[in-house]
């Protein structure tokens, strides 16, 4: 049984430092060989931008597994039958993963751990995805927290509930597997005509390597400037290691050991390191939610907002989605989006806000196509942060917070820098105007070269106006 082969079964923890599963194979000393199913109906399957970043951190961790003398297999189809079929194939004795969060997919491993043991096969599972797991943190009752900032202050106290997984050694790899492998041209990840994704490489670096010199650079140059910078778009200020991590290319477990590294020799300032690991603490709040609350990227938290009255305006969705809303602040997020596959923190804040409260279209829509447009796509992210913004979700922001896109723009993005770069049709138009263009007197619009309705559309909503329209609306149901 000793030379039976151990499988090791990536997702998304596309890494081979600091992987729990993928070190504890190569120490039980039998041969290794490395298994990655892609199936594109799955529930939470990637949307589009997302598959560029996974067909390249899957060339990325392809070549990192064979310089430790391991082989990866790709198939696609049902995860729970590729994995099966192939345990089968190979005659495997071990599998080993990292756990995952999401209920339908906690249900397939679930399923596959039952039949595989029953088949005799040993699976072990381990957590390589977040600091603590979620039934790992409650609150002083024993509940799952629903509030931020206690959730923080637990995790700040109690601190990750593993060590990292040091870096594994070459390993006894299995090369005697003569089935047939897909290759990454075969998964028809990458975008073909047109090529929407041709400027991503000028951003991104997908890949362990990438996320590794991403966080170096950012622990050196950013992070003391980070509780300011971090809502500046015009600035390079914050950590973009957000692909890194929803692919697992990186660990929350090692950005944390990093920071506090640097914090113990006293390289970094504790006040902007401690806001950087309260923002990884969101994305961990983000699955414990998820965890709990398994509906949530359907649902709303607040079930009160179940009978709220959203719009159908496909009009006004297309003119969101295209950053043609005629208010800059939003459109050059939206544009920048498209473009770069990501948008900044404090800009999506403001455009889900705009969508769900001015325009008044459900948040369901907004996070639809954040899934396919982010190269950052995480299905616990992504929900939990629109239900955030919306007003619905655990901790949210109280729904009569209504971000002013040209109040947002003028105060952190005071020089209209990040509107000229994503917007240059009105990259003319003086900074007084530049985030509230329709003000603008007729001599200024045309020396600008700006002709709205024309070459920059109307504004879409009046912002008082529906702003007025979103607070009438949650006063109906905020009693239910």
């Amino acid at each position: 049984m000793s030379d039976a082969p151990s499988i090791v079964w990536f997702r998304r923890d596309l890494r081979i430092a600091d992987n729990p599963a993928l070190r504890v194979a190569i120490d039980a000393e039998a041969p290794v060989i490395a298994f990655f199913a892609y199936d594109p109906d799955a529930t939470a399957a990637p949307g589009g931008a997302s598959r560029w970043w996974l067909c390249h951190s899957l060339a990325s961790l392809k070549a990192d597994l064979e310089s430790l003398g391991i082989d990866l297999v790709f198939r696609q189809g049902d995860e729970k039958k590729m994995v099966q079929t192939f345990v089968e194939e190979i005659g495997a004795a071990r599998i080993f993963w990292n756990r995952r969060y999401f209920a339908p997919e906690v249900a397939i491993d679930k399923e596959l751990k039952s039949t595989l043991r029953d088949d005799g096969v040993d699976v072990e599972t381990f957590n390589g995805s977040l600091l603590r797991e979620p039934w790992e943190v409650k609150s002083g009752s024993g509940d799952p927290y629903r509030v931020f900032t206690p959730f923080w202050k637990a995790m700040r106290r109690e601190g990750p509930s593993r060590n990292t997984a040091t870096k594994p050694r070459k390993a006894k790899g299995w090369k005697s597997f003569k089935g047939q492998s897909l290759t990454l041209d075969d998964l028809i990840l990458l975008p073909t005509e047109p090529n929407w994704a041709h400027e991503f490489p000028e951003d991104w670096s997908p890949g362990e390597t990438g996320a590794t010199e991403k966080l170096r650079l950012f622990l050196k140059d950013n992070v003391d400037e980070y509780s300011d910078g971090r809502d500046r778009p015009d600035m390079e200020k914050t950590s973009r290691l957000s692909p890194h991590l929803a692919f697992g290319e990186i660990s929350p477990l090692q950005i944390w050991d990093a920071v506090h590294s640097k914090l113990e020799a006293g390289k970094i300032d504790a006040g902007n390191a401690e806001k950087f690991l309260s923002e990884i603490a969101w994305r961990e709040f983000s699955y414990h939610l998820l965890f709990y609350n398994p509906k949530m990227p359907e649902k709303p938290i607040r079930e009160n907002f179940a009978g709220f009255p959203w719009r159908d305006d496909d009009a006004a969705l297309k003119a969101w989605q295209k950053g043609r809303t005629g208010i800059p602040f939003i459109d050059a997020g939206m544009h920048q989006l498209w473009r770069t596959g990501w948008m900044h923190n404090r800009v999506r804040m403001v455009v889900a806000s705009l969508l769900t409260k001015n325009i008044g279209i459900h948040w369901r829509d907004g996070a639809a196509w954040f899934w396919d447009t982010l190269l950052d796509a995480d299905i616990a992210n992504n929900s939990a942060s629109w239900q955030w913004v919306a007003g619905c979700g655990a901790d949210a922001a109280p729904f009569f917070r209504i971000f002013n896109p040209v109040t947002q723009g003028e105060k952190f993005d005071p020089n209209g820098d990040y509107v000229r770069q994503f917007v240059p049709e009105i990259a003319d138009l003086p900074d007084k105007y530049i985030h509230a263009p329709w003000t603008a007197p007729d001599d200024v619009l045309a020396e600008a070269g700006v002709k709205l309705g024309k070459n920059y559309p109307e504004p879409i909503v009046d912002l008082k106006r529906s702003r007025e329209r979103a607070l009438e609306n949650y006063n109906e149901i905020k009693g239910n």
